[in-house]
């Protein structure tokens, strides 16, 4: 092959929407159809940090509130990066997501990261009120394409 190789991005848009059950067997089907959905498509968000991201929000949802009817994961693939929202029945906003971090987690914990990733490596996040509850939602901007000679 002569010349440069660029993977070109999507021209359209593309989403799915699935209910996933309030436990924590709800944060692997989500990260395969973040997975699925971002090969599908051919997408240019970084897949590894969209799942790392989606299954840290899928986890606080099971964990951070009640009830055990299911939560909603919702992927928006657009050419210019990739949402996902996590919808839960709890109205009340998650704990720093976009609020300025007052202490650092405790090292020796094993929890108390996952807003901290969330915030840290994507391009913007944030929460909204819905009718049912709140959406936690985090964006991805596409990688620039990579050149291979």
């Amino acid at each position: 092959m002569n010349g440069l190789a660029v993977h070109e991005r999507p021209t359209e848009s593309a989403s799915w929407r699935i209910a996933l059950p309030h436990t924590a067997a709800a944060v692997p089907v989500a990260r395969a159809l973040v997975r699925s959905a971002l090969a599908e498509v051919e997408h240019m968000a970084d897949c590894d940090t969209a799942e790392l991201l989606t299954a840290e929000l899928v986890a606080n949802a099971v964990e951070h509130t009640a009830g055990s009817g299911p939560i909603e994961l919702v992927v928006e693939l657009r050419p210019t990066g990739c949402q996902v929202e996590v919808h839960d029945p709890d109205p009340e906003p998650p704990g720093h997501l976009t609020r300025p971090v007052i202490e650092e987690p405790d090292p020796w914990q094993e929890g108390g990261r996952g807003l901290l990733l969330i915030r840290a490596l994507s391009s913007s996040c944030g929460h909204r009120p819905t009718s049912s509850g709140k959406a936690v939602w985090f964006r991805l901007s596409v990688v620039p394409a990579q050149r291979s000679a």
